[in-house]
């Protein structure tokens, strides 16, 4: 049974539950056992994913949190900076789901974070349970 940490970044609440839910019961379904810690902003999940990595308590990781696109250039920097962090992490040899949503607006972001519709939290639990495996492949 792996151990898997999600980190979420915790902004849009109603969204995010439904991440976790996605990310949660993929998991679960596989028979792995999972924990959640919260970061304030996507920014800092790549920087709790290395932290929790120096602990060796974990097997993989899922990245959770929403960006939707404002009226400044923050979109772009949040947005790329946290998902070339996450690639970084993986070109470590971390097995990394990133369910990090950056989308236009919150009807996308809704759309993509329902389990009953893109359920992009349980497709990033399932890359990370997906790299996990190629890593042990490759041990």
């Amino acid at each position: 049974m792996a151990r898997i940490l999600i980190v979420e970044a915790r902004f849009y609440t109603h969204l995010n539950d439904l991440l976790l839910e996605g990310a949660r019961a993929a998991i679960e379904q596989a028979g792995h056992s999972h924990e959640t810690i919260t970061v304030p902003g996507a920014l800092e999940v790549p920087g709790a994913i290395g932290l929790a990595a120096e602990s060796g308590r974990y097997d993989a990781y899922v990245a959770i949190g929403v960006v939707i696109r404002g009226e400044t250039y923050h979109f772009e920097i949040v947005a790329g900076e946290s998902a070339r962090g996450l690639m970084a992490l993986s070109m470590d040899g971390l097995a990394i789901g990133n369910g990090i949503l950056t989308t236009e607006n919150e009807a996308q972001a809704l759309a993509r974070a329902k389990p009953t519709e893109k359920d992009k939290g349980g497709e990033a639990a399932k890359a990370a349970l997906a790299m996990l495996a190629l890593r042990e492949r490759f041990a």
